[in-house]
């Protein structure tokens, strides 16, 4: 059973599945929403695998019990990506928290689920790049920076990967991984894209940019790796606890100046740095935080990401490739 399977990560994972034979339940909010699961019933015609979809509520109690019948394993995708919201609690916390809270008390309810892999992010690990000045991170790390004012979208994070490790604490028939990516970037198989990489990206290419971009660092990874690893940690017993999947350590400039290496004479992307202070003064009128401002520009990103090298064996793609590929899609270009 995968959730959330109409969002931009989860159709790579339902498409590895499909492609390899198996059977899926995919809870959704409107089963009969045609155009919303047309892509999805379209890698089914074109696979040996075979979707069946249920009515499910991320926020119902135990909305997912009947999805998760006969299942040995749950993939748990469904949580908002947003940055820039009205009411930190309800969008963002309410619906991480308590959807994963939802999910996996519906797992200690049905005997037939043995693994449960739940997709959480590195700003569960690391809440601000400032933290790197202290060295590298791990899986052993944890997010303890961020807060319901500062950082929200982080902290929703941290909070539900952490009741995630509570609640598998407290049993001991299934086993429990978290697949913990950075920011995901490449093309989507979904016409719709919701994902907050989709407006990076809309945002580098539509002029906003063109007279500069801050050296806002953060890490990278591609969508198709980040789906291997969920299949890769989903079918092996072995494989369980926290991994990073991150494919690399970059900067919003550095994005924009990949992405210009091909798209740069049609498209205004940004090709000159921000100063800090600059960003910083202007923070308030471009919708930043001076605190975010503060604790992030100009502090590269430090991830160890050798677990996932080793035990997942990953071998990731590279970063220009992700990002080019993701803006030929989102401005409709051949690449």
């Amino acid at each position: 059973m995968i959730t959330g399977a109409t969002g931009y990560v989860a159709g790579w994972i339902v498409k590895h599945f499909l492609d390899n034979g198996y059977t899926l339940h995919l809870p959704v909010r409107d089963p009969d929403n045609l155009k919303k699961l047309s892509h999805l019933k379209e890698l089914e015609k074109n696979s040996s695998g075979t979707i069946v979809f249920f009515k499910a509520d991320l926020l119902k109690k135990d909305s997912y019990l009947e999805s998760m019948q006969g299942c040995d394993t749950v993939i748990h995708t469904a949580s908002p990506f947003k940055t820039k919201v009205k009411d930190p609690q309800k969008d963002l916390i309410e619906p991480a928290l308590y959807g994963t809270e939802n999910v996996l008390n519906s797992v200690n309810q049905t005997p037939s689920v043995k693994k449960v892999v739940v997709t959480s992010s590195v700003v569960a690990i690391v809440g601000d790049s400032i933290e790197f000045q202290s060295g590298p991170k791990d899986e052993s790390h944890w997010n303890n920076t961020s807060s319901l004012l500062h950082q929200p979208y982080n902290y929703s994070k941290t909070l539900a990967e952490q009741k995630a490790w509570q609640i598998y604490e407290a049993q001991n028939r299934w086993e429990l991984a978290t697949i913990n990516p950075s920011l995901v970037l490449g093309p989507s198989l979904n016409e719709q894209v919701t994902s907050e990489s989709y407006n990076i990206i809309k945002q580098l290419g539509s002029g906003e940019l063109k007279f500069g971009a801050p050296k806002y660092h953060f890490a990278a990874v591609d969508v198709r790796d980040v789906a291997i690893a969920h299949f890769k940690v989903a079918i092996q017993d072995e494989l369980k606890g926290r991994f990073i999947v991150s494919a690399d350590n970059t900067n919003l400039l550095e994005l924009g100046r990949l992405i210009a290496e091909r798209f740069g004479d049609k498209y205004p992307l940004p090709q000159k740095e921000l100063p800090k202070w600059l960003v910083w003064g202007l923070a308030p009128i471009i919708g930043l935080k001076r605190d975010v401002v503060a604790k992030n520009v100009g502090h590269p990103w430090q991830l160890d990401n050798s677990k996932s090298l080793t035990e997942l064996k990953l071998e990731y793609r590279d970063l220009k490739q992700s990002a080019q590929e993701f803006f030929a899609q989102v401005y409709n270009e051949k690449i």
